[in-house]
């Protein structure tokens, strides 16, 4: 992408377009194109907005909003947790890039979700490596019962309190993001993306 940086309504306008096309099963020219510019973005990088999403290999962000090299700044970790290392980068892609959008992205049938809600039964069925994930997972589920029952509407019901609550601790947790979205138009939303249909639903903030 060429020229000034998108506030972030633009850049959220750009994201609804992208997935409305991957959804349609449609490919933009634009992002085709754009790998034909790796010798350009090699030399420099603007990405319009920052995704938050879930290592999921069936939930790739470029390819969900149909976007080429360069355009988004993507971090993936399961769950789509915010660990310091998370809002980190954040933060730089942020401060060096300018971007004005961050969306936490989570997505149907979230492995990472299943497993919290497991563990909360039976803390012993999950590794010592993986604690480190649902440990975070686990305060979003707290307005959930605590019963793991692998229906389809519970899922859901735990993966947006978890999308809602990653973005609540990004604010929480770093007293930059904090100020950017209080002064400087910094705009965090959380969204849903599914699988089955590939559409994504953008709530709370935005809705």
């Amino acid at each position: 992408m060429e020229g000034p940086q998108l506030d972030a309504d633009q850049a959220l306008a750009r994201l609804r377009d992208g997935n409305r096309r991957f959804a349609d099963h449609v490919i933009s020219l634009e992002a085709l194109l754009s790998h034909a510019r790796r010798e350009e973005q090699a030399r420099a990088q603007l990405p319009f907005a920052v995704i938050l999403g879930c290592s999921d290999s069936r939930a790739p962000a470029e390819f969900i909003f149909d976007q080429g090299l360069g355009d988004l700044f993507v971090i993936r970790v399961a769950g789509n947790i915010a660990a310091p290392s998370q809002i980190g980068s954040i933060e730089f892609a942020v401060e060096r890039f300018g971007v004005r959008l961050v969306v936490v992205l989570g997505h149907s049938n979230c492995g990472a979700i299943h497993a919290t809600l497991e563990a909360l039964d039976r803390p012993e069925a999950i590794s010592p490596a993986l604690h480190a994930i649902v440990d975070r997972i686990a305060p979003a589920l707290s307005v959930l019962d605590h019963h793991y029952h692998p229906d389809r509407d519970r899922m859901q019901d735990a993966i947006r309190a978890n999308v809602r609550y990653t973005a609540s601790k990004l604010c929480e947790d770093s007293s930059y993001l904090d100020e950017m979205c209080r002064k400087k138009g910094l705009r965090i939303v959380g969204a849903d993306y599914s699988l089955s249909t590939g559409e994504v639903e953008f709530f709370h903030p935005c809705t």
